[in-house]
């Protein structure tokens, strides 16, 4: 396919086993992982069109162990990937021949749970519904949902800053931290944000969540939890055309009202899903909208009122209110189900992507003409609210020309994107994926200036070497840090 790998290190191959010895000493009571076999359970993440086995790998059971692998690969000049459930979609945790990958499974535990203070703090493996899992008793919750919460972990989540479904009212995972643990490259311990709202000085909270692993290994996290609310209901409403879903988006969030989510699918993909999951969805319209809320039982009320009456005004062909735990769960049926549901039907690329929501009814016609121009089936579900597309790009993965042609057309939706006053990701991260269109998005001065910031925490360039940024301009700053040492 056409994502180019960066050049593997000859001096850190040459020497793998006197660098195998090394890490053993420094893994501690954590895991090392060097057979063939084992390494290829590691050798690629969700973007499985790329793989690539790394040197070892090792799994730390503590941050000390985090540490003591960090100065040992520091010292011999050994590249580092952090990864967490390998859910990245950009190929994110996708390593390289001459890397260790740091896995941070086994480091999952809760730490301390505070309900007056309305935090928990966990270890960075953690999957993100476990952490609900255990506030679950004093009824109160994560709030960020990413399709992959049963699997995904904190660690990978602040690396790329993940969002989901209710991140329209909740927002995504940089609202939802307080406080990182994160280990250095030189094995250095910083604790970036406090157990407040808001702390002094830079935010360099803010700077690490969806860094993508660049700036450190981060091994805890002190996060909020939100009181359960007393009950929600969704809304499924169909329309006969992608516009009329758009503008009734739009006028939603005009009107002040703030569904817990607000979700988009296509007529592909609401074909796909009902043919997968037998939701009921509606196999007449062009459209459809899952639009849910919470709150006390007259809240819900006034709010189901509002948005009919706001929908009532793009004529839709099918409006219906969940009367039930059971309705609601058949109207989410098909959404939580759509990766699947897609999968069966074809290999895809899932994109993600971001425009403003008054240019959604255009931007969603454009990325049908694109789909065309190249000969393939989109299917577009995404989170409306916040104007964040995931167009699922359908092709044959045993077809290598036709791999190539799905990378394209991706490419093209995400030049979209920009181009419409958006940008190229919202909650996936740019990982591999993205890394050559960063020049679309940004000048050659805004790359330069990320990068020097980059380099001020990792000034080897060790730490998930060969994302983010152009391949060509980090091989020249990796070039010139590394011929001083």
């Amino acid at each position: 396919m056409s994502v180019s790998m960066p050049k593997e290190d000859l001096r850190t191959l040459n020497r793998r086993q006197s660098i195998l010895s090394g890490l053993s000493a420094a893994v501690g009571s954590g895991t090392l992982i060097s057979d063939e076999a084992g390494l290829r359970a590691f050798e690629t993440d969700a973007l499985t069109a790329y793989r690539i086995a790394p040197l070892a790998v090792v799994l730390p059971t503590s941050t000390s162990e985090v540490v003591s692998i960090a100065k040992f690969c520091a010292k011999n000049c050994v590249k580092l990937v952090a990864r967490g459930a390998g859910t990245s979609l950009s190929g994110g945790a996708i390593p390289t021949g001459d890397a260790i990958v740091i896995g941070l499974s086994r480091m999952n535990r809760v730490l301390d749970v505070n309900i007056p203070d309305r935090t928990a703090t966990v270890e960075a493996g953690i999957t993100n519904l476990a952490i609900s899992s255990a506030v679950a008793h004093a009824r109160f919750f994560y709030a960020p949902d990413p399709s992959s919460q049963l699997a995904c972990t904190i660690g990978g989540n602040i690396a790329m800053n993940s969002g989901g479904a209710h991140c329209l009212k909740y927002g995504v995972t940089t609202n939802n931290i307080l406080k990182l643990k994160m280990v250095l490259m030189d094995g250095e311990v910083v604790e970036l944000g406090g157990d407040f709202l808001d702390g002094q000085g830079y935010d360099f909270l803010g700077l690490a969540t969806g860094s993508e692993g660049q700036f450190g290994i981060v091994t805890e996290a002190t996060v909020r939890i939100l009181s359960q609310p007393e009950g929600a209901r969704p809304v499924l409403i169909g329309f006969d055309s992608a516009e009329a879903a758009g503008g009734c988006v739009a006028a939603i969030i005009a009107d002040g009202l703030i569904p817990v989510a607000l979700e988009f699918m296509d007529k592909p993909a609401i074909r796909i899903c009902e043919e997968f999951a037998k939701a009921g969805y509606p196999l007449d319209v062009e459209a459809m909208l899952i639009v849910e809320v919470e709150g006390a039982p007259l809240e819900i009320e006034d709010q189901i009122g509002r948005i009919g009456e706001i929908a009532s005004r793009f004529h839709p062909k099918t409006l219906r209110v969940s009367q039930s735990d059971a309705q609601s769960a058949a109207i989410w049926k098909g959404r939580k189900a759509a990766f699947g549901a897609v999968g069966r039907v074809a290999d895809y690329l899932c994109m993600d992507g971001v425009i403003p929501l008054g240019k959604l009814a255009e931007v969603l016609k454009e990325v049908e003409a694109v789909g065309n121009r190249h000969g393939l089936r989109v299917a577009n579900i995404f989170h409306a609210g916040d104007g964040n597309l995931h167009p699922m790009i359908m092709y044959n993965a045993n077809d290598e020309h036709e791999k190539v042609i799905a990378e394209q057309c991706g490419s093209d939706i995400l030049k979209l994107c920009v181009d419409a006053g958006g940008c190229l990701t919202g909650e996936h991260g740019v990982g591999i994926e993205k890394r050559e269109l960063m020049r679309y998005q940004y000048s050659e001065a805004d790359l330069l200036q990320q990068m020097r910031v980059k380099a001020a925490f990792d000034p080897l360039w060790l730490l998930n070497y060969g994302k983010v940024f152009p391949l060509d301009l980090q091989e020249r700053f990796a070039a010139e840090a590394r011929a001083h040492v």
